[in-house]
């Protein structure tokens, strides 16, 4: 048996490390591509380049598995049913839950190497990866201004420019600057029809070399008097050419390596997930009770409960309104009106604020539990893939890479639609987090039984047989039906 194991084992192996190599590939090279417009022609060290493709190989990594227990599983039991060693290990008392016992140990193994990669290793990696990108993408500033839209990223300033163009993307048409220094809007606003962004390795500044604009200045500050104001409220000025030095010493530092964002729930593992989770909903529980509270208050609520209920004396009638005239009855319903008008107004307002803070939670109570329920993905997957092989009996690339894509595909889309309605709340973070593992197992079992029991994907049999069976009923009758 030992040297069948080893069969089975080799079989499964081979084509799980080609479909892992060229998973990770592919997704390595998905984020890559777009990511290269952010980091390209930023006079970056290879190193550093090195360094992001390593640390997305590890974020990628958890996701490679199951593709890769999956499409292998596929073809390691196809292969064995197209060339008919399955019909040989049946007819020889050997089973299909015999035959994959050590593909079922294997794949119990890369489940417990995935939980650890989604516990220690991807919270690091993507650390690593995402403060090293958003350090990448603010290397010379220049080249990462987006046109049509208000540059805000350097400080103390609002630059707007219609069109970059040029060999090195650093020509502006009709550009606009916005002086923000002054600790008042518009304080000083430059205009210019074209512009040249220069910057020197090394340089603290950027130097925007303007040609033929405007110039123009408010000195209406809040401290001075009215007529003072009157006196001079701004001051503009035509020029040719003009240079604007902007310090990016803030933004340009060279140290790629400062790690600015370390508390992203994708950067944390499970124990700080937990930690963190009970923080935010202990947070989440404060902010709700001292709304709630603030609305009862405010809703003069507390009038109502201070005051015996009439009713139970009879001394009312139950229609509140029916106990005053019409005039009476106008005036108490527009009083409860205007009553309510400002908690519902401030109910609206904080409506987004309570939106957002619940959303927050959500996302470490689903990242909690989709890190465990994604670990069992290659066990869950596993079943899947190896009934099915047993099944379709094809081997190779060809129709097992099929099914394989389709089935994660499939995962996946259900693994991100639960995790989309449970962040809006709509279901539990813990629903949402194990929604696709609890969809697909039960596919997973059923397959499991049918490969087991010999029976096929689809018993076609079953169908052609109640065909046959109805069309000879039909025949028959019309034979005795004709006459004699």
């Amino acid at each position: 048996m030992k040297i069948l194991d080893k069969y089975i084992l080799k079989s499964f192996l081979i084509p799980f490390f080609a479909a892992f190599f060229i998973v990770m590939f592919v997704l390595v090279m998905q984020f890559l591509w777009f990511a290269f417009d952010e980091i390209a022609g930023k006079g970056i060290d290879l190193s550093y380049i090195l360094k992001f493709l390593g640390y997305t190989c590890l974020q990628v990594t958890p996701t490679a598995l199951p593709i890769g227990v999956l499409l292998s599983s596929i073809m390691a039991l196809g292969n064995l049913s197209e060339n008919y060693e399955m019909a040989a290990l049946k007819s020889s008392g050997i089973s299909l839950k015999r035959t994959i016992r050590p593909l079922i140990f294997l794949t119990l193994l890369i489940s417990a190497i995935n939980f650890l990669f989604l516990n220690n290793i991807y919270p690091y990696a993507s650390l690593k990866q995402r403060n090293l990108l958003f350090n990448m993408k603010k290397q010379k500033p220049a080249l990462a201004l987006i046109e049509g839209s208000f540059n805000t990223e350097i400080p103390g300033y609002s630059i707007y420019f219609e069109k970059k163009y040029g060999p090195e993307e650093n020509l502006l048409k009709n550009v606009r600057i916005y002086d923000l220094r002054g600790g008042k809007k518009n304080d000083i606003c430059i205009t210019a029809e074209q512009g040249e962004i220069t910057t020197q390795p090394g340089s603290k500044y950027m130097t925007l070399n303007l040609k033929n604009g405007y110039y123009y200045e408010d000195h209406t500050e809040d401290k001075k008097k009215q007529k003072d104001k009157k006196k001079m409220p701004a001051s503009s000025a035509k020029f040719d050419t003009y240079k604007v030095n902007i310090d990016i010493s803030a933004l340009n530092d060279n140290n790629l390596d400062l790690e600015k964002y370390k508390k992203h729930y994708m950067m944390l593992n499970i124990k700080q997930l937990d930690k963190q989770s009970d923080s935010l909903k202990a947070t989440y529980d404060s902010y709700l009770n001292n709304k709630a509270t603030g609305f009862f208050v405010r809703s003069n609520a507390k009038e109502l409960f201070a005051k015996p209920d009439s009713l139970q004396n009879h001394s009312l009638k139950k229609e509140v309104l029916q106990n005053f005239d019409l005039n009476s009855q106008i005036r108490v319903t527009q009083k409860a009106l205007n009553s309510i008008e400002k908690p519902l107004r401030t109910i609206k307002v904080y409506k987004e604020s309570y939106k957002n803070r619940r959303k927050i939670l959500n996302l470490f109570d689903l990242e909690y539990h989709y890190r465990i329920a994604f670990s069992l993905s290659c066990l869950l997957l596993f079943f899947i893939g190896a009934p099915l092989g047993s099944l379709i009996r094809k081997g190779g690339f060809g129709l097992p890479m099929v099914m394989a894509i389709l089935i994660f595909v499939l995962y996946f889309f259900i693994n991100s639609f639960g995790k989309n309605i449970a962040e809006e709340s709509s279901i539990s973070a813990t629903f949402g987090g194990w929604l696709a593992t609890m969809l697909l197992a039960p596919f997973g079992i059923i397959l499991t039984r049918r490969a087991t029991k010999g029976i096929g994907l689809v018993n076609f049999d079953k169908y052609t047989l109640f065909v046959k069976t109805t069309t000879r009923r039909i025949k028959t009758r019309i034979r005795f039906s004709k006459p004699q």
